[in-house]
C-alpha cells in the first residue's frame, strides 16, 4: 500500500506522518466473557451483554463470589467492550472504576499501545469495518466473530500518541453533544406525551386535568361525522402519477411527515387531472385533516396552507374541517390517547387493520370553545418545534460524525 493512502484527508495541525498498519491483536489484549448465563442477584457486580453496549449500564447483577470464580480478567476504566454477536462491531469505552462482569457476546479489548477513544472510533471507521466484515461469520444466526479472529483484523494508527488522543477526544466530544440532544429530544417527547394525557379530557370525563388560566367550562363531545364531512376523493391511477405538478400524497408520505422525515420519491399529478378530479371530489383546503387509513393507521396530516394537493383514495381519510375546529387543535386531538384508542379498537381483528370513512365519521372528539382550542393547538405546536429542533440537531451531528469517520481515519 502506497504511503499516500496511509494518511487521512483531514488531520489536526502539526501531524503529517503516515499512519501504521497493524494487527489489532498487536496493540490490544482480547478477552472473552462468561459462556454460561449466570445466576442473577438483586445486587453485586453489574452484568453486561450486547443490549447494554450503548451506555454500558444494566439492571442485572451477579454475586461477588461468582465474579471472583469466573473472571481473572475483567473490564476496567479505559478498556473497550465490543459486540461480537448479532450487531457485530459496536464499541464503547468503559468509564466506570467499579468492577463489571460481561457475557461472551461482548469482547473485551484492553489497550496496550493505543489510545482508548481512538481505538473505539477506529472500530467504527470504514477501513476497520471492511476487515471486521471479512472475518465475521455472516452465515451464522445470529452472525458473530470468533475471539481469535478479532486480533487478526488490520487497524491503521498514527505513530504519535498525541494524534491518537486528539482524534479520540474530538469524537468523544461529538458523541457527548449527540447524547445531549438525544436526551433532550426524549425528555421533550415524554413531556409531550404526559401533557397530551392531562390537557385533553380522559375517557369518561368532560374536563382536562391541566388547563390554561381562565377556562373552566366543560368540553363538548361529538362524533366527527356530526361536525364535519368525512370523505375521500376520486381515484387516481398509477399511470397518472408524474414527477412534477400537483403534489400527490400516499399514506407513507403522511407517516414520513409526522416523523419529520424526508421522502425521496415525491409523487405528483398533472394540473389538468387535478382540476378534472377536484371538480367531482372537491378541493383539500387549509385546516383540513388527512388521516392514514391503511398501514400505520391513524396518523394525522394537517393541511397548513392553500397550496393545492391531492391524495390516494382509500388509503387516506379526509376530514373537511371548514374551520369547525381549530386546525392545530384537531390535529393534536388525533395525536392524543382518546382518538388513537378508538382507532385501535375499531381497526379490525385481521392482520392488517384499517381506518375507514365510516370509522372516521364515528370518531369521538371532545373540544372546548374556540379560544381554548387555539391556545392548546399553539402550545403543542411550539412544543413540537422544540422537539424537532433537537431531533434535527441530533441528526446533523450524526451526519457530521459519519463524514468525519470517513475523512479523519485512513
Amino acid at each position: 500500500m502506497a504511503e499516500k493512502s496511509l494518511k487521512p484527508s483531514i488531520r489536526f495541525k502539526g501531524f503529517t506522518d503516515a499512519w501504521e498498519q497493524r494487527k489489532l491483536g498487536s496493540v490490544v489484549g482480547i478477552y472473552d466473557g462468561v459462556h454460561q448465563t449466570p445466576v442473577y442477584t438483586d445486587r453485586g457486580i453489574m452484568f453486561l451483554s450486547v443490549e447494554n453496549i450503548s451506555n454500558l449500564l444494566s439492571e442485572k447483577y451477579i454475586s461477588e463470589e461468582d465474579f471472583k470464580r469466573d473472571y481473572k480478567v475483567y473490564p476496567q476504566k479505559g478498556d473497550v467492550l465490543m459486540t461480537r454477536i448479532g450487531d457485530v462491531g459496536t464499541p464503547n469505552v468503559v468509564e466506570t472504576t467499579e468492577k463489571v462482569a460481561f457475557y461472551v457476546s461482548l469482547a473485551l479489548l484492553k489497550p496496550i499501545k493505543i489510545n482508548s477513544y481512538f481505538l473505539c472510533y477506529s472500530i467504527l471507521s470504514p477501513f476497520f469495518k471492511i476487515g471486521l466484515k471479512d472475518r465475521t461469520l455472516t452465515t451464522a444466526i445470529p452472525q458473530k466473530i470468533n475471539k481469535d479472529e478479532i486480533g487478526k483484523i488490520e487497524i491503521l494508527i498514527p505513530k504519535r500518541q498525541g494524534e491518537q488522543k486528539e482524534v479520540g477526544a474530538l469524537f468523544r466530544n461529538l458523541d457527548t453533544l449527540i447524547t445531549l440532544h438525544q436526551r433532550k429530544y426524549e425528555k421533550l417527547m415524554a413531556i409531550k406525551k404526559a401533557l397530551l394525557e392531562k390537557m385533553f379530557p380522559a375517557e369518561g370525563e368532560d374536563k382536562p386535568k391541566i388547563r390554561f388560566k381562565g377556562y373552566t367550562e366543560a368540553w363538548e363531545q361529538r362524533k366527527l361525522g356530526k361536525l364535519m364531512n368525512v370523505a375521500s376523493v376520486k381515484r387516481i391511477h398509477q399511470s397518472d402519477w408524474q414527477t412534477a405538478g400537483i403534489r400527490f400524497l400516499r399514506a407513507r408520505d403522511i407517516v414520513a411527515a409526522f416523523k419529520n422525515e424526508e421522502t425521496d420519491d415525491y409523487l405528483y399529478i398533472s394540473v389538468d387531472k387535478y382540476n378534472e378530479y377536484t371538480a367531482v371530489s372537491g378541493k383539500v383546503v387549509k385546516n383540513d385533516l388527512l388521516v392514514t387509513g391503511v398501514g400505520t393507521i391513524g396518523v394525522p396530516y394537517l393541511v397548513r396552507n392553500v397550496k393545492p394537493l391531492y391524495f390516494k383514495d382509500g388509503n387516506i381519510i379526509w376530514f373537511q374541517n371548514n374551520d369547525k375546529l381549530d386546525g392545530l387543535f384537531l390535529f393534536y386531538s388525533f395525536v392524543g390517547n382518546k382518538i388513537q384508542s378508538y382507532i385501535a379498537e375499531t381497526a379490525g381483528i385481521g392482520t392488517v387493520g384499517t381506518y375507514t370513512i365510516n370509522s372516521g365519521k364515528s370518531t369521538p372528539i371532545s373540544y372546548p370553545k374556540q379560544g381554548e382550542q387555539t391556545k392548546l393547538g399553539r402550545f403543542f405546536e411550539q412544543l413540537d418545534t422544540l422537539i424537532t429542533l433537537h431531533q434535527r440537531k441530533c441528526e446533523k451531528l450524526k451526519n457530521i460524525k459519519k463524514s468525519l469517520l470517513e475523512k479523519m481515519f485512513v
